[in-house]
């Protein structure tokens, strides 16, 4: 079996505020370690079932905060960015059986973690087919163009609901949930214990059930805080300036969702 976990950190359990998502910032380490402590619990839980090939995706800001010398040896490794449209799943291709996403967290605009965004902080709102498009969504989604499912996903609570929502099939495991600018929170060691075993049986389950249904069309409407960005992006070509700060976009292509969202967000 051969699996892609892709981690981030603003769903990790404990964290709380930006200054302990930012590497300049002296809050920051012990979130990058834990970071690191949940993505090593779901490389665990897929060697526990029966994965022999594993990447794991640094998915956060600069996407170099994974501590590598804490990392098992017995995986690939991907850091940074190479602008490929797949972004938080690059390299991702069909010979992959699964993916899972550590981490992970609810979409901009939601109050359901106060570090909630999706893709930058540019965006106040992005809409997919009406609906609000969370980073979990949209990856997921690339992954069904290549028929790979999402399988596991953890991070906040709200991002759960959210998952279950989508297909009730794809393993869940909420290490926090947002009440405000607070959290109530999993310890550490709870989440990495909850994340291994909720990786393992994940991955020991009918891993097809989990795949998301990959719309036929497709309209994206994004949504920024600053009406100067909205103008300036609204000249994505095939993009429209639709006014309230928010751009359109409408496609049969999921891959031109990609890659526009690589641009305007």
């Amino acid at each position: 079996m051969k699996v892609y976990i892709s981690v981030d950190i603003e769903g990790v359990a404990g964290i709380t505020h930006w200054n302990e998502a930012e590497k300049t910032h002296a809050d920051y380490p012990e979130f990058r370690e834990q970071m690191t402590r949940e993505a090593i619990a779901a490389v665990e839980g897929a060697e526990a079932a029966g994965a022999k090939d594993i990447w794991v995706k640094d998915a956060h800001d600069s996407g170099r905060n994974l501590i590598t010398s804490m990392l098992p040896a017995n995986i690939r490794l991907i850091r940074s960015w190479a602008g490929h449209p797949f972004c938080m799943l690059q390299e991702l291709d069909k010979s992959f059986d699964a993916v899972m996403m550590i981490g992970y967290h609810s979409a901009a605009g939601s109050e359901a973690n106060s570090l909630a965004h999706t893709l930058s902080l540019k965006a106040h709102l992005i809409r997919l087919n009406g609906r609000i498009a969370s980073e979990f969504y949209i990856h997921a989604l690339a992954g069904s163009m290549l028929d790979v499912p999402t399988v596991f996903v953890s991070g906040d609570e709200g991002l759960m609901e959210e998952v279950k929502a989508t297909n009730a099939a794809i393993g869940r495991c909420g290490v926090k949930r947002g009440v405000g600018q607070s959290t109530v929170s999993m310890t550490s060691r709870a989440a990495i214990a909850a994340i291994r075993q909720g990786a393992e049986a994940a991955l020991k389950d009918d891993l097809a059930k989990s795949l998301v249904l990959l719309p036929k069309s497709f309209a994206l409407e994004i949504t920024y805080a600053d009406p100067v960005t909205a103008y300036r992006m609204s000249w994505y070509p095939g993009a429209g300036h639709v006014g309230d700060r928010a751009i359109r976009y409408e496609t049969t292509n999921y891959l031109d969702i990609l890659r526009m969202l690589n641009f305007v967000t």
